[in-house]
């Protein structure tokens, strides 16, 4: 009976804790159970569904739905049901009221279904390992693909603590926005705060976030459009495509140009929305464009937001002020009112300068600061107490600003970042007006106003010095960037023709796996000496091993220029940064040339406002960059320069130094990379998953340092489905894995370790044993029990934060006596042996009463001890539930961008968590029964 049919009963393997749950529906492969103990309803494939039938046995004791018991006599099959039967009546399986599964593990070890007791000790580290990932502070930020950036872990460490976050992220260019959102995304996924996302994004993007959510934090989204959307139409739940998957990407053409798919992307309810780009969606108070119109919408309905930007707001209040609206509509409703508190905040911000940098306070400052605080602290301050200057800069940086809906870290505050050296190269041919000719086609075509041309690369001026240069660098890496995939096939055959060099391509038409083959191969010491990527294929990708950068061509726009520079021009980057430009003289590459580093100095220096710079500057730079009138070109270059350094003054006259405190606070950010560091150190992990493979027959080679080729046997394929049949690469080194994209990273936050966890309990691997201690001069029978306190799962609460499913080991002897601290789990395990059970429990006495005693002796400890945990949890819960919603509270006097509904949010979610701690319950896990002698 493994079909599924109403009113049946089932129980979750991978959460026990749910307890028994009873069919609603199916449809299109999908089951709908509802788990009445747990209130949570659950939807499953059919296919890969982790459910298990529950069937009673004669001599238990079910309920109906009056809650009347009824011990079961005998049991039949009724079509897709069960009928239980005793000498009074029959009771359908569909009748049954609210029943729970008392029996389990003990009865498997008094029938002598026993698991080896080194497997006991496996499911005990499990146990143990899965209760410390879900209490770490660290849960969900050790496992990206990522280098310790400080910015980027403070805010995601403070956007991903808040309830229902609503942010705007506007980092400058090369500080990892998007790895802040991943970050976010990926730790209030793991701690099941967040379930349905929903990434908005231009097109252009859609692949790159597609793979930094899959290659840096091993999850995937799915990619909607309209031909997807039309594939899922007659199959998704109620007919709509946005209810078939969990976490999606789609672009937001696709949804301002739908009506139809933007009302279901509406009606599908998401927990967390992603804006990226978001400074595009056009807004004014009577003309909002249709792409901010369906944002607004969206936002309205989700319960988080990240808007991602990276213009800043002084590029146009208004703008700005349509991008706080969507964050809070309450709290920014009024455009005036708006400007006049930025004008305040500026005061503030000179107040916090000053402090910091030991500068005296004017009596204008003195008298801000007192209608502020209290004499007590201002007469501290006055005595240059460092602690009270401290706690008086992080009071402001709470208080005042819009702090606490914006994120915006700048360059000139960051440390890291390399120098960038251009070189142009002035090239020359034999035949130079036919070559002229040719590039100005294949620049037309860059633009789409013409056909693709004969892309014949073989005697380009450019290759020729472009097979010279990288033979000269070597051993060195040079990464060439085009604009398409065309370009990067012809110029891969022309070099093969041309010279002695490795070359890999990466291009938006291969496939993952492809791309990863070909960037491991560039990475290694010995492989390819240059990679050839087009403009798309080369996004979202780490290339920082690199230090010499070609651009074969020149993009129109300013912010692709600084994407491609950006593959290399990174945080974190150890080396400057050599960047090639060679153009033929006389081509429009020339005129680009010229602009980008006389009009912007766009090579050697990152540009902001590079949107603005393109709407003021493009149809002039298209017209001239064919035209070849120098003394236009010269004039453009000129009115450019002045252009850019009102710009730059203007940007750094506006810049919010409040705002810019408050996005980054070292001292929290050095914690976390401290703890992630002592992880990532450990061999725990290490260890551990080598011994699940080794009992799941998943063969490991070492391949290096830490680093190993897993592949599973033929008998064994199921058993990770995450493990191809071919095998795959894995390394538990950050390092090696930042260099290595081939290689999975693997921690306790990946996907491979959290199956391997569920798969361990919920097949109950280990779960009773039976063994021979020896060495220890004592003759006892002794029982070693793992109980399981836990409590009901409740979508978008974080209950782990402070009673996680947690294992309480009692060891107790055939007296009736807790030996918990005398028999440790090492002592067990060193001394520990295989024996025969059966001699025991032929024994009825042992069976029938010894074994039930010592049982019901553990059970009363293990109830006791769950006691005193949930006392303890409480008591922490309130304690710090209490003081954030005393903080918020608080704040919301000083600070509009509290919103009420934050606070609301944390009242609701401290009285959830009171009665899902108050009503945890204990479950008997695993059970060892153990001689000595």
């Amino acid at each position: 009976m493994s079909d599924f049919f109403p009113n049946q009963r089932w129980t979750s393997d991978g959460e026990p804790e749910l307890g028994i749950g009873i069919v609603i529906e199916t449809y299109f492969n999908r089951v709908k159970i509802n788990f009445p103990s747990a209130d949570q309803t659950r939807q499953y494939a059919i296919d890969n569904a982790p459910l298990r039938r529950v069937s009673f046995k004669p001599g238990d004791t079910v309920f109906d739905k009056n809650q009347r018991p009824f011990v079961i006599d005998r049991i039949q099959e009724d079509g897709d049901l069960i009928l239980y039967i005793n000498q009074n009546r029959t009771l359908s399986e569909a009748d049954l009221g609210d029943v729970t599964m008392q029996h389990g593990v003990d009865e498997k070890l008094l029938s002598g279904e026993i698991d080896h007791p080194s497997l006991f000790s496996l499911r005990r580290s499990t146990l143990a390992y899965d209760h410390q990932r879900k209490t770490s502070p660290i849960n969900g930020f050790a496992g990206g693909r990522i280098d310790l950036i400080p910015h980027q872990l403070y805010i995601a460490h403070e956007v991903s603590s808040r309830y229902s976050p609503r942010v705007l992220l506007s980092d400058q260019v090369g500080l990892g926005k998007t790895i802040e959102a991943c970050l976010i995304l990926h730790r209030l996924i793991l701690s099941e705060r967040v379930s349905r996302v929903l990434i908005v994004v231009p097109d252009t993007l859609i692949h790159q976030w597609f793979v930094e959510m899959l290659r840096r934090f091993n999850l995937w989204f799915h990619i909607f459009d309209e031909e997807r959307c039309e594939a899922l139409d007659e199959t998704a739940p109620d007919g709509n495509p946005f209810l078939d998957d969990q976490l999606v990407i789609c672009s937001i053409s696709f949804l301002a140009k739908s009506p139809k798919r933007s009302q279901q992307a509406v009606l599908a309810g998401w927990d967390m929305l992603v804006v990226d780009e978001a400074h595009h969606l056009e807004w004014s108070t009577n003309n909002p464009s249709p792409e901010y119109e369906i944002v607004e919408i969206l936002s309205k309905i989700a319960k988080g937001l990240l808007l991602l930007t990276a213009t800043p707001e002084q590029l146009g209040e208004e703008s700005h002020f349509a991008r706080l609206r969507l964050l809070d509509p309450e709290r920014y409703n009024d455009y005036e009112a708006f400007l006049i508190e930025s004008n305040d905040q500026k005061s503030i911000a000179k107040i916090v300068e000053k402090i910091s940098s030991d500068k005296s306070l004017s009596s204008e400052d003195k008298s801000l600061l007192e209608e502020i605080f209290d004499e007590k602290k201002l007469s501290q301050l006055e005595k240059n107490d460092t602690f009270i200057k401290n706690q008086i800069i992080e009071d402001l940086l709470d208080q005042h600003g819009p702090g606490r809906v914006i994120f915006r870290n700048t360059r000139s505050a960051m440390s890291g970042f390399p120098s960038r050296k251009a070189h142009r190269i002035t090239l020359t041919a034999s035949e130079q007006e036919a070559w002229v000719n040719n590039m100005s086609k294949e620049f037309l075509f860059d633009l789409g106003e013409s056909e693709k041309p004969q892309f014949d690369y073989d005697d380009d001026p450019r290759t020729k010095w472009l097979v010279s240069h990288v033979s000269a660098l070597k051993p060195a890496k040079a990464l060439l960037i085009c604009k398409s995939k065309a370009k990067v096939l012809a110029l891969e055959n022309a070099l093969e023709k041309l010279g002695n060099l490795k070359t890999a391509v990466f291009h938006e038409d291969m496939s993952i796996v492809q791309r990863d083959r070909n960037a491991a191969w560039f990475s290694e010491p010995e492989g390819a000496n240059i990679l050839l990527c087009s403009e798309i294929g080369s996004e979202g990708r780490n290339f920082q091993f690199a230090h010499h950068l070609i651009l074969f061509d020149l993009p129109v726009h300013p912010e692709l220029l600084e994407q491609r520079i950006g593959r290399l021009d990174r945080i974190g980057q150890t080396q400057d940064i050599q960047i090639y430009i060679p153009y033929l003289k006389g081509s429009p590459q020339e005129t680009f040339v010229r602009w980008y580093h006389e009009g912007l100095n766009a090579f050697e220096e990152n540009i902001e406002g590079g949107n603005q710079i393109s709407q003021t500057f493009h149809n002039r730079l298209i017209e001239l960059a064919t035209s070849r009138d120098s003394i236009k070109i010269d004039k453009l270059i000129n009115d450019t320069i002045v252009f850019h350094e009102k710009l730059k003054r203007k940007l750094s006259d506006g810049r919010d130094k409040l705002l810019e405190m408050n996005s980054f606070r070292p001292k929290i950010a050095q914690e976390l990379i401290e703890q992630i560091q002592l992880s990532d150190q450990s061999l725990d992990l290490e260890i551990y998953m080598t011994k699940v493979f080794e009992h799941f027959s998943i063969e490991m080679e070492d391949l290096s340092a830490r680093t190993y080729f897993i592949r599973p046997s033929r008998s064994n394929r199921e058993a990770f489905p995450s493990i191809p049949d071919k095998g795959i690469s894995i390394t538990f080194d950050r390092i090696r894995a930042l260099n290595r994209e081939d290689l999975s990273f693997v921690t306790w936050d990946h996907p491979m370790v959290t199956g391997a966890i569920d798969m361990m309990l919920s097949e109950g691997i280990g779960s009773a044993s039976y063994g021979k201690l020896k060495g220890t001069g004592k003759t006892n029978i002794l029982l070693e029990t793992t109980f399981i306190l836990e409590t009901n799962s409740k979508n978008g609460i974080d209950v782990n934060r402070f009673l996680p499913s947690t294992p309480l080991r009692i060891v107790v002897d055939h007296h009736g006596e807790e030996q918990t601290q005398t028999y440790t789990t090492d002592l067990i395990n060193k001394h520990l042996i295989p024996g025969n059970i059966e001699q025991l429990l032929n024994n009825d006495i042992f069976a029938d009463s010894i074994i039930p005693n010592m049982l019901d002796t553990a059970t009363q400890i293990a109830e006791q001890l769950s006691q005193e945990i949930i006392h303890e949890s409480l008591s922490g819960m309130n304690q710090t539930l209490d003081h954030e919603i005393g903080r918020l509270a608080y704040l919301f006097k000083k600070n509009q961008s509290i919103r009420t509904d934050e606070i609301h949010t944390a009242l609701d979610e401290k009285n959830e968590l009171t009665n899902l701690i108050e009503n945890a319950r204990i479950r008997l896990d695993s059970i060892m029964l153990i001689t000595e002698g």
